[in-house]
């Protein structure tokens, strides 16, 4: 889909400052955010392609400022929300049973608020390959074009490189999952995925830096011949 996060080639955001001795963690919620989100992966709630088809529908003043680890919690919140697992403000009811202190903490009920999953509603996080190997539609050499296309759902094809002819520089072969059809639970979709080298004064222009070249990794589905 066409947002905020799809920033690739957009001017505006200044330079990208370089921190020496950079943490890995910037504040303590963080470190956390990121330990309750390895541990959710692994509970078969969601797919990888739909976590991050949640953090795209992020309002763009918020995505702008809520830095990294701020994402995945809005992503992370929103899709236990809509899975009946953790209901939005079940957690700030929580705190504030703590903090009052004379309010009993009762557990859930097993089965409560749809959680455990049942066998049946557990999805798998996937891998992005199989091992297998596809027929792949193109060729180290060819010609193909960027399709322009501005879907609403989730898609990897970035909106600069849309509409833009390139050549095939390396086929993976391999049986690769098809991103826009997993995060909606339309199939996998595997095929082959393609290194297209694109001109960069093709997709910005003359004021790109002349005889410079920009590759990207495309599935099939996101090209066609040119």
């Amino acid at each position: 889909m066409n947002g905020i996060h799809d920033m690739g080639g957009l001017h505006g955001f200044g330079p990208v400052i370089q921190e020496d001795d950079e943490p890995v963690f910037h504040s303590y919620w963080e470190s956390r955010v990121f330990c309750i989100t390895q541990v959710l992966d692994t509970k078969a709630i969601w797919n990888l392609d739909e976590h991050r088809h949640e953090i795209e529908l992020m309002p763009t003043a918020d995505y702008l400022t809520s830095g990294y680890y701020g994402r995945w919690l809005f992503a992370m919140e929103r899709l236990l929300d809509r899975k009946g697992i953790l209901m939005a403000g079940e957690v700030q009811r929580r705190v504030d049973e703590m903090h009052d202190g004379t309010t009993p903490l009762t557990a859930a009920a097993p089965g409560a608020r749809g959680w455990p999953l049942r066998e049946e509603c557990k999805v798998r996080w996937g891998a992005w390959r199989h091992e297998q190997t596809v027929s792949p539609r193109f060729a180290v050499g060819d010609r193909v074009r960027v399709r322009n296309i501005h879907p609403e759902s989730h898609t990897r094809v970035t909106s600069y490189a849309r509409g833009n002819v390139g050549v095939v520089d390396r086929v993976n072969a391999e049986a690769w999952v098809f991103p826009d059809t997993r995060a909606h639970y339309r199939g996998e979709n595997t095929q082959a995925v393609y290194g297209v080298r694109l001109s960069a004064t093709d997709l910005w222009g003359p004021q790109a830096e002349a005889n410079t070249s920009v590759f990207i990794d495309l599935s099939e589905d996101h090209l066609e011949p040119a």
